[in-house]
């Protein structure tokens, strides 16, 4: 059972817990997003020529942005204290359009991206292209480590900063890689596969909770064993795991538009449940 803890939302994408609230981009209102545990919201940003796309914090607290403003893509956005922007890194040699970010542990920043036109390719004048993850090392060097991700979304790093997930959603998989002291991606191979993945979460037992279809969403383990299944009735987009406890699991969900992706009638909505184990890995609960 699932409970609305925030709606009226065009599509609410890239959720993290921060600093006692749920942190979010709100697609469609170029906006990030801050709700507490009350249902208590507060736009933290509205930029339309930045776009907030997705984000997720560095070790000493500063916002990345993955930004989708004309002009601004490939872009790499860094919020300083002051609330100015500045540019973190340019990924614009390695890919055209950039969509989720994860900083580990250890201050790496990983963001896949691709010259894949989504848009484009729903409205049938654009072909799949398959897309890249890019490292950003906290020294600022940027260089690819990883290719042929069909459709990246979300990722996950685990708590040791050994493993990384990505959600390939064109291929319906989650696939890991190893990653290395200088944070280089290696040992590809499937981690679980028959799922519909899109923003993506992992609990201190090293699963992850996924959508698993249109209107449900799932905790897997390695291997594709799926422990539990939240039905909902519009489409799941990301979840993250968060509350005082971290046993807290949020769920993005709307009813997807193809026709009008983040137009129309605002069916975006937060949802909540209580799961039995905490997240643990990153994106952490700072």
């Amino acid at each position: 059972m699932t409970t609305v803890l925030l709606d009226g939302l065009a599509v609410g994408e890239s959720p993290r817990w921060h600093q006692g609230r749920l942190w979010f981009c709100h697609w469609g209102a170029d906006e990030i997003v801050a709700v507490d545990p009350a249902g208590r919201a507060e736009v933290i940003m509205h930029d339309p020529e930045i776009v907030p796309h997705s984000i997720d914090w560095l070790p000493d607290g500063r916002l990345l942005i993955v930004p989708r403003g004309e002009g601004y893509q490939g872009l790499l956005q860094r919020r300083e204290p002051d609330g100015s922007l500045v540019t973190h890194a340019d990924l614009r040699p390695l890919a055209a359009g950039w969509n989720e970010l994860v900083v580990d542990g250890r201050g790496n920043t990983y963001v896949n991206g691709s010259d894949f036109d989504f848009l484009g390719f729903l409205e049938g004048r654009a072909e799949f292209i398959p897309g890249v993850i890019a490292l950003v090392t906290p020294d600022g060097a940027v260089r690819q480590v990883a290719e042929g991700i069909e459709f990246g979304n979300g990722m996950v790093v685990s708590q040791d900063n050994s493993t990384l997930v990505v959600a390939e959603s064109f291929a319906g998989r989650l696939t890991a890689f190893d990653i290395t002291e200088d944070g280089t991606l290696t040992n590809r191979r499937i981690w679980a596969e028959g799922v519909g993945p899109d923003g993506i979460t992992m609990d201190a037992d090293g699963a992850i909770w996924t959508s698993l279809t249109d209107h449900d969403c799932a905790l897997v383990r390695e291997g594709g064993e799926v422990v539990r299944t939240i039905e909902l009735d519009r489409n799941p987009f990301a979840c993250a795991l968060g509350g005082a406890d971290g046993r807290t699991l949020f769920v993005m969900a709307a009813r997807w538009n193809p026709e009008d992706p983040f137009g129309g009638p605002r069916t975006g909505q937060v949802l909540t449940t209580s799961v039995a184990v905490p997240g643990a890995g990153w994106p952490g609960r700072g």
